[in-house]
């Protein structure tokens, strides 16, 4: 599904948010208190464009990679951006030692993750104590009106909007399952990060949660 949307997937994306994905990234970036030189991994990376965030960060001393399973949308983000390091990996699985990285991130990728608290564990056994997570996902508001513009748009109109494509179906669908601001909290924490917080941003629609690794007990 994911590869047969990556043509698609940046016009979509600013379609469906009215450009402002890219200001929620610059956000989740800042959230992950990278440093010049630092290394971080951007998991379920999509077309690049978080990893792309990160790279402003941590400087030409550092080094930006971004993991994903699917290969088009790996392929678009190469051609962005062939600087950065893009490989193929398993959210589930990463193939990398523990602390190996600064930080990590995943952006409107981990409601695809098939087993959420495995992937955010992986997140966190790879990233160094002290370290950020950040997790950058839409999330359904709860009180009118924004409550009832939000199941009008992704219930009607962003189903209209990829009618070429059931993967704009499935959006919506992964959405109303992802655990709310407040659970997803509880599943950070339980996947091994402290000081875990999060922002809601864009009306209670976008939530940015991160937290700290510990040291290693």
């Amino acid at each position: 599904m994911f590869d047969r949307i990556a043509g698609v997937y940046d016009v979509m994306n600013s379609v469906m948010t009215a450009g402002l994905h890219h200001r929620w990234r610059e956000r989740a970036a800042d959230l992950a208190e990278l440093r010049p030189g630092d290394r971080a991994l951007d998991v379920a990376t999509g077309t690049g464009d978080l990893a792309i965030e990160l790279s402003r960060r941590v400087g030409s001393g550092g080094e930006v990679l971004g993991s994903d399973f699917s290969e088009g949308m790996l392929d678009r983000a190469r051609r962005k951006a062939p600087a950065l390091s893009w490989e193929w990996a398993d959210a589930l699985r990463l193939p990398y030692p523990d602390d190996a990285f600064d930080a990590a991130t995943v952006g409107f990728g981990a409601r695809n993750f098939s087993e959420l608290e495995t992937g955010l564990r992986e997140m966190t056994r790879v990233v160094r104590p002290g370290g950020k997570v950040v997790v950058l996902e839409i999330t359904t508001p709860a009180e009118p009106p924004l409550s009832t513009f939000f199941g009008l748009w992704f219930d009607r109109i962003v189903p209209l909007l990829g009618r070429f494509d059931d993967a704009y179906t499935y959006l919506p669908s992964s959405v109303k399952r992802f655990p709310g601001p407040e659970p997803l909290g509880g599943i950070l924490t339980r996947a091994g990060l402290t000081d875990v917080r999060w922002v809601l941003t864009a009306g209670g629609i976008i939530a940015l949660h991160h937290g700290r690794v510990p040291e290693r007990g």
